[in-house]
């Protein structure tokens, strides 16, 4: 291991990556890569984090000198706003583009609209993984129809197996988007513009929205509500699809049917991406990192070894997950570009056309942050239910017991590690 501390920088390149979000082996080949491009020698020092503000605050206060980072889509736009990241350079001379080859035409507009468009992310940023916001139900309990829309979560019906995620800017976009539903019919506002909407009478409105469903809510969790989908103690969840693809694998062989839904009055989209620092000491071997990464055959593993969805538009990656056994065929042309308008590929993972078309992106609510913070504190305050105090308690004595602390946070695969 060459030390971190080394004054010889240009051989050290220092990655900051969620964890269990790469496929480890590809580290060594990128060493290789690097030095068969470059004629250089590189040795990757790569550490992880599972919070994002954790990582900024190392990048912010700290001015810690990595080189390459995967933040959050939320928090690229507040490292653009606070001028903390360095243009991707694109020239690599003999050495392929993969970036911009490969880039999906969906991801770069995403990307595009970033900051509302005020700066250019696409040029500091470069996607790496990709997901969508919706709801996990059980089949056997909870209808296709009855899952259709967000105001499930308020059926008291289900009191007592509704678990929601425990992150105020996910439930925040999806409860608004239900909230204004008529608004955006009637062309008085549109999903993009809701996104940016911090202000006081919509936080109000989600929170007396929130105060509704809190009695029926089983549990706020960040990773166990998976789990208690799978074993039957929930019957939906608002969650992410990282964490619906693996809950409904693990469920089927236990003869479990869950299922996902994006409901009708549209939901949000996340995005994860590879920046360079303003910081970084080694910006050569950092944008070579991200053209690595970009490599199909490199995406290609990446997404095996982790469960999420890579931004590539490769056609290699469409034709590595196309199941025409398992799936009917979906529009996918929006993401790969025409000849993908009927592919057989797993719709949790890819939404079809007509589904993405009622989506939209959650922005950073900088300065408004604490406000929406205190409201989601509010909202699930009061509501310190059985089966909640049952899991504290529990985590507590295992904590105490068998010192596992670092391994009981340890986020597994398909689980979206993004708050």
């Amino acid at each position: 291991m060459v030390c971190a501390c080394s004054s010889n920088r240009d051989q050290i390149l220092k990655v900051y990556n969620w964890s269990d979000y790469i496929d480890e082996s590809v580290i060594p080949e990128f060493e290789q890569w690097y030095q068969e491009q470059t004629g250089q020698k590189v040795k990757v020092i790569y550490q992880t984090f599972d919070v994002n503000e954790t990582m900024l605050s190392k990048i912010e206060k700290g001015h810690e000198d990595f080189d390459v980072l995967c933040p959050s889509d939320y928090i690229i736009e507040r490292m653009l706003q606070n001028h903390l990241l360095l243009p991707i350079d694109r020239n690599f001379g003999s050495t392929p583009n993969y970036i911009d080859d490969n880039l999906s035409p969906y991801v770069k507009d995403r990307f595009d609209k970033m900051s509302g468009g005020k700066y250019n992310a696409n040029d500091y940023a470069v996607g790496y993984m990709w997901g969508t916001t919706g709801i996990l139900y059980n089949a056997k309990y909870v209808t296709d129809e009855e899952a259709s829309s967000w105001d499930v979560i308020r059926n008291p019906k289900f009191a007592d197996k509704i678990f929601i995620k425990d992150s105020p800017r996910d439930v925040f976009s999806q409860i608004i988007i239900f909230l204004r539903h008529d608004d955006v019919v009637a062309g008085k506002a549109t999903l993009d513009e809701l996104m940016n909407d911090a202000s006081y009478e919509s936080l109000e409105a989600v929170e007396a929205y929130m105060k509704q469903v809190r009695p029926l809510v089983a549990g706020w969790e960040a990773d166990f509500g998976k789990d208690q989908m799978t074993q039957e103690r929930g019957w939906l969840s608002l969650n992410w699809s990282g964490d619906a693809v693996w809950a409904i694998e693990e469920a089927a062989e236990m003869g479990v049917d869950l299922r996902f839904s994006l409901p009708k009055e549209g939901f949000a989209v996340w995005f994860d991406g590879w920046v360079i620092p303003k910081f970084a000491q080694n910006i050569t071997a950092a944008k070579y990192w991200i053209d690595f990464m970009s490599r199909p055959d490199i995406v290609i593993r990446n997404v095996e070894a982790t469960g999420y969805v890579s931004v590539s538009g490769a056609p290699e990656v469409l034709e590595a997950f196309i199941d025409e056994e398992n799936y009917d065929p979906i529009d996918l042309s929006y993401f790969f570009g025409p000849g993908a308008e009927a592919v057989c590929v797993n719709p949790v993972l890819y939404p079809d056309k007509a589904d993405i078309e009622r989506s939209t992106q959650e922005h950073d609510w900088g300065d408004r942050t604490p406000d929406l913070v205190a409201m989601w504190s509010r909202v699930k305050g009061e509501n310190a239910n059985s089966w909640t105090m049952i899991v504290v308690v529990v985590f507590i004595l295992a904590v105490a017991a068998f010192g596992v602390y670092t391994k009981f946070f340890k986020k597994r695969k398909g689980s979206r590690k993004r708050r």
